[in-house]
């Protein structure tokens, strides 16, 4: 897939650990179809990016994308932020999930491959209609292959699939898929 897109012309942009930490109140945001997150942008020289992000509920386009209204600030300081402030702020830690990507540009689109410690390799793409047709084309993949399912419904798709239970965060003793990559 990587040749893929390099040979389309995709820019290669980030590549590292993806960590994200959900948080909610008493499941107030889910019942809203909205996410708070904490995100680690992990790189491999040891530097960190981190970035406080909220996302509303999800919509279809008519053209079957899924569309979502997203904030997202990186956070700077001499001191790495943790989830504290909103811990302070009556917000639980309510999800982990941990990855590996690799970002790409093609175009008005940007594409993001990654591996979970277990489960498939998902592919994500992002931008108008016309960039993400286009960066769809350039993956080689049969487009039916692509859907606006949420990553709840990919996992459960793995799971049905495989009979094993998908890992979204880092398990001691699990060697993440990765690793394998």
């Amino acid at each position: 897939m990587r040749l893929r897109l390099l040979a389309a012309g995709a820019q290669p942009g980030f590549a590292g650990r993806m960590l994200d930490r959900r948080y909610d109140r008493e499941g107030a945001l889910l019942a809203r179809d909205e996410v708070l997150r904490l995100r680690v942008l992990r790189h491999p020289d040891g530097r960190e990016e981190h970035h406080l992000g909220w996302k509303g509920p999800v919509a279809l386009t008519p053209e079957g994308y899924k569309a979502r209204r997203e904030l997202e600030y990186e956070i700077r300081g001499a001191a790495a932020p943790s989830g504290a402030l909103l811990e302070a702020l009556g917000f639980q830690e309510c999800q982990r999930i941990d990855r590996y990507v690799e970002y790409f540009r093609l175009g008005s689109a940007v594409l993001r491959l990654e591996w979970y410690p277990r489960m498939d390799v998902l592919i994500e793409v992002e931008g108008d209609h016309a960039g993400i047709e286009a960066a769809l084309g350039a993956t080689g993949l049969p487009r039916p292959a692509f859907s606006a399912e949420s990553l709840p419904a990919f996992a459960a798709r793995y799971a049905a699939r495989t009979g094993r239970a998908p890992l979204l965060e880092e398990t001691p003793g699990e060697t993440p898929a990765w690793e394998s990559r």
